[in-house]
């Protein structure tokens, strides 16, 4: 069996030819800058300077036939690099614009502080490459000693800003990617540095030569290796892309946890922990595939299984426990978690929705079965489940009809409305039992409606149409954006009303006025792609930012009051 493991700089696209090609051409260029710089007025051109300049443009266009360079700045470059110890009288100009490129070059396209440090950092070696070369000159403006020291402070303060740029802090990640290597090292050897100017005085740039080329060549590399991604925090669900595809762990704490991928991973996956291997499969009401896993308190690695690669994906539970989270409410609950993840946010699991009914949603539930009341259906077929939420929903929908004057039943009959108020799994069922039964004979005619939490593809895609009562258009751009959203971070999964509503946030949470919307699988006007069809008709029906996929969504009634 082939076993593919994460490298250790965090992430396979590294190209290491195009890296070697990389730092071997900015620091032979950053050699040959510092040369040029200080080489004293009138004095001939050294043969190092020759051989540096030979090489410098050698190496710029090896490069381009390795990786995709910008022609005009090679064409810069190359030119720079010949002219500096080709023309001496013109050697200082030369040499600060070939210096100038390579801080653009090293930067790879840094602003503000990260730009301003790497110009401190590549003009500091520069000038310490220079002085060890051509041998420190003491004049009345510089003193070689007292420099080396200036010169070893900048380089200690520039790795310092960096160290605390690249978000690692102190934690295993500083030793154990490529990334954290290289940090340690441009902050390190800065400090080597220091402590041999202030030893060896002028003869410190001889002897330091060696740490400033190994500092520098830790900082051209960082623009090239992808910075590893945060370290799985306990309690917070993780979302990891180590296996080539997204992978959902909740909610990461010591004992079982769902792991789900999406439906474009495929289905030959299976995940283990601790020898114990359990095939992902789907859910109920749920997109993609799922997978049952109990994970150990602490740290340990997450096997998964795809084909004949297995991708080990490192996790931390913690120790304290995580919140009782049934086996029909996992995958709502994760979906809900994964909202705030592709927000950003790192926030613990402490609930899920199915824990409590929101006020957002009861209001909803009762504005729901007073507009059915003025359709006068002989009857609710009520479908519930045991969750807090469900119980909740029931109990409201039972004395809102009460009031009203529905009766509540749970059989079906021809002159009924089926209104679902149960978690996914259930919700899914009771879609696929009443569609089948309107396939029999004449069933539910006063409709089907669903919880707004049950706006969720597999289950409004159960039946040819469905409806729900909701405070928010699925259509419009905010809507759409966090579908756009969810489906690119999670590999096209489609958004879920719980995964919306943590990626508002707090501050943001879709609470409008309540509308009756119909969710129907709808196809209007088929065609092919080579098909004649209008300008700019969008043709695919899985195009992003849809709801429900390959269907549609729209209001069925003006605000309800």
């Amino acid at each position: 069996m082939e076993h593919d493991h994460t490298a250790p700089s965090g992430s396979s696209t590294v190209d290491v030819l195009a890296l070697v090609l990389r730092l071997a051409l900015l620091l032979a260029t950053a050699f040959l800058a510092g040369g040029g710089l200080l080489r004293a007025p009138g004095q001939r051109p050294r043969h190092t300077l020759y051989v540096l300049g030979g090489v410098s443009a050698l190496l710029a266009v090896v490069s381009a036939f390795a990786v995709d360079v910008n022609v005009v700045a090679l064409a810069i470059h190359v030119v720079l690099a010949v002219a500096v110890p080709v023309f001496p009288r013109a050697t200082r100009w030369t040499s600060a614009a070939l210096l100038v490129l390579v801080v653009l070059e090293t930067s790879l396209g840094g602003t503000g502080v990260e730009f301003a440090i790497d110009t401190v950092f590549v003009a500091a070696a520069a000038v310490w490459f220079g002085f060890a070369l051509l041998g420190p000159v003491t004049t009345a403006a510089v003193r070689p000693g007292p420099l080396a020291l200036t010169l070893g402070g900048l380089l200690v303060l520039a790795g310092a800003v960096r160290f605390g740029l690249s978000g690692l802090g102190f934690d295993r990640r500083l030793y154990s990617t490529l990334f954290g290597l290289a940090v340690v090292a441009v902050v390190v050897l800065p400090v080597v540095v220091s402590v041999l100017a202030g030893v060896f005085k002028g003869r410190a740039y001889r002897f330091g030569a060696a740490a400033v080329a190994l500092g520098f060549l830790a900082w051209s590399a960082l623009g090239a290796i992808p910075a590893p991604p945060p370290l799985p925090v306990p309690g917070v669900p993780l979302l990891a892309d180590d296996a080539g595809f997204p992978v959902l762990v909740s909610p990461q704490r010591p004992g079982r946890n769902v792991v789900h991928f999406p439906p474009s991973a495929g289905n030959d996956l299976s995940v283990g922990a601790g020898g114990l291997v359990t095939k992902a499969v789907a859910r109920p009401g749920a997109e993609g595939t799922w997978a049952d896993v109990d994970l150990p308190p602490g740290r340990s690695d997450l096997e998964i299984r795809h084909g004949g690669t297995t991708t080990v994906v490192e996790v931390d539970t913690g120790t304290a426990p995580g919140p009782a989270i049934t086996d029909a409410d996992a995958p709502e609950c994760a979906s809900a978690a994964l909202g705030g993840l592709v927000a950003g946010r790192a926030d613990v699991l402490g609930a899920c929705p199915a824990d409590a009914l929101t006020p957002a949603d009861g209001g909803a539930l009762v504005k729901l079965v007073e507009f059915l009341a003025g359709r006068k259906p002989s009857a609710l077929t009520l479908v519930e489940d045991d969750s807090p939420r469900g119980i909740a929903a029931a109990k409201l929908v039972r004395e809102t009809s009460a009031r009203t004057g529905l009766a509540v039943r749970p059989d079906a009959g021809p002159d009924t409305a089926l209104v679902v108020v149960s978690g996914w799994a259930a919700g899914y069922t009771a879609m696929t039992r009443a569609a089948e039964l309107q396939r029999l004979e004449p069933t539910h005619q006063y409709g089907l409606y669903l919880a707004p939490w049950l706006l969720n593809g597999p289950i409004v895609n159960a039946v040819a149409s469905a409806s729900l009562p909701l405070r928010f258009d699925p259509r419009e751009a905010t809507a759409v954006g966090y579908a756009v959203a969810v489906g690119n971070r999670f590999g096209g999964e489609s958004p879920t009303l719980g995964g919306f509503r943590n990626w508002l946030g707090a501050g943001g949470a879709a609470a409008g006025d309540v509308q009756i919307f119909a969710a129907a699988q709808v196809n209007a006007m088929p065609m092919y792609p080579t098909e004649p069809h209008a300008t700019g008709m969008v043709m695919d029906r899985d195009y992003a930012g849809q709801w429900v996929p390959d269907g549609t969504i729209v209001p069925i009634t003006s605000v309800l009051r």
